[in-house]
């Protein structure tokens, strides 16, 4: 994951100036995007991971869900149980009035069904499940995307980038004659120039194309406003495909640890400073795996070099520490409920105004009771995202995209 934020870091640098700037040179829509705003009946008021509180959802002027098609089939070829109940699921959504977009399974989900999209002779058994679930889902599911974030290590893995590019097309290839009025597309996670290129020969098969926007809570640096409108150009500019915002959002609590604090979460494994665990990673890693098995496993299944470079740079060292670094934020929204109202308030009208976007999806509906990354309660990486808390009362941010949302024609 380290890599991954460092690479996006440099396409940012590298890339984004150019197309940002292409942006304005280029009118700010198309026939095709007036066409797939048309076909949605106007901007997309998305949430990803709703709870069947329809009324509740509905009440906060959301009128779209984004969830996970899991694997329709099991190896002998019958269908999934957990498959049915997910259609059951999303038809609740419809028949109370909220719309889907529906993602299809990742490549991890395909290789424990025993089918390796890396291998060219297995292409043809991709294609049938990208065709079964299109036909399957139309007409209860109104848009797809097809995986999700290629690029990210965690959801790309074991994959190349040629070979991610592949799997996704192959499936936009199959599933395009047979969408009907549904919306089809991929998306990434950042700008992911490495991604969009290779995916120029499957443009023709895309309605869309997503992009996934988390400004000030991951990163230390680039944490502005505008960059959420200069990601979104950069891709219209890139692709010259209408534009769906498939994931943003904004944490509301975490703040920077103190060095006391710090070797506080050290202690708890044995280790009283970072060199010393560096010093003594063996033994290290063992109090990890003995006291929380989750940081261990997640380590030594995703970091690319040595574990404590995993640990305590960049990414997951939010996570190990349950904190948000001093420069992981946008200044003027703290990370606290009213920090994140106060986001929304701002960006849903900005976004709206921008003819090439067809819409956006915000992450998420609920807080979380523990991070799913480093399975602890105090961790405001994966905990804090929601317009809900845990009990589902309302949050400052259900209140201001409702408002912003009910100004969005």
């Amino acid at each position: 994951m380290e890599a991954f934020i460092v690479d996006q870091a440099v396409a940012t640098a590298k890339y984004l100036p150019f197309h940002w700037a292409m942006s304005y040179a280029k009118k700010d829509s198309s026939p095709e995007a007036e066409q797939a705003r048309a076909k949605v009946g106007g901007f997309i008021k998305g949430i990803c991971h709703a709870s069947e509180n329809y009324e509740q959802i509905k009440g906060a002027g959301i009128e779209w869900e984004r969830a996970d098609i899991p694997f329709p089939f099991e190896k002998d070829g019958s269908v999934r149980e957990k498959y049915l109940d997910f259609k059951a699921k999303i038809q609740r959504y419809r028949d109370n009035g909220i719309r889907v977009m529906a993602i299809t399974p990742y490549p991890k989900e395909f290789l424990s069904a025993g089918i390796d999209p890396r291998l060219p002779e297995e292409e043809a058994r991709v294609r049938e499940v990208a065709e079964f679930l299109v036909s399957d889902l139309k007409g209860i599911a109104e848009a797809f995307q097809v995986t999700n974030e290629m690029g990210v290590p965690r959801f790309t893995k074991p994959l190349n980038m040629d070979q991610a590019a592949r799997f996704i097309g192959i499936q936009l290839a199959a599933m395009h004659p047979l969408r009907g009025d549904c919306l089809l597309g991929y998306n990434s996670g950042g700008p992911q120039a490495d991604l969009h290129p290779k995916m120029r020969p499957w443009h023709k098969y895309c309605d869309y194309v997503g992009i996934d926007i988390y400004i000030g809570c991951f990163a230390p640096v680039g944490n502005w406003m505008y960059m959420h409108e200069a990601l979104l150009r950069y891709v219209w500019s890139l692709t010259g495909k209408p534009v769906i915002l498939c994931e943003f959002g904004y944490i509301s609590g975490g703040v920077p640890k103190t060095p006391e604090e710090k070797r506080e979460r050290l202690r708890r494994y044995g280790m009283n400073s970072e060199r010393e665990a560096k010093e003594n990673l063996d033994v290290f890693m063992e109090n990890i795996k003995a006291i929380n098995p989750k940081i261990y496993d997640y380590t030594v299944k995703n970091a690319s070099g040595n574990y404590a470079d995993f640990l305590f740079q960049l990414d997951y060292c939010n996570h190990f520490y349950s904190e948000l670094p001093a420069t992981t934020v946008i200044k003027k929204y703290p990370h606290t409920p009213e920090g994140q109202a106060g986001f929304y308030a701002e960006i849903l009208p900005s976004l709206a105004k921008l003819p090439f976007l067809l819409g956006a999806f915000i992450y998420c509906w609920k807080d979380a009771e523990k991070c799913g990354y480093c399975n602890q309660d105090d961790c405001p990486t994966e905990t804090r995202w929601g317009l809900v808390d845990m009990q589902e009362q309302p949050k400052p941010s259900y209140y201001a995209v409702r408002d912003a949302f009910a100004k969005i024609k």
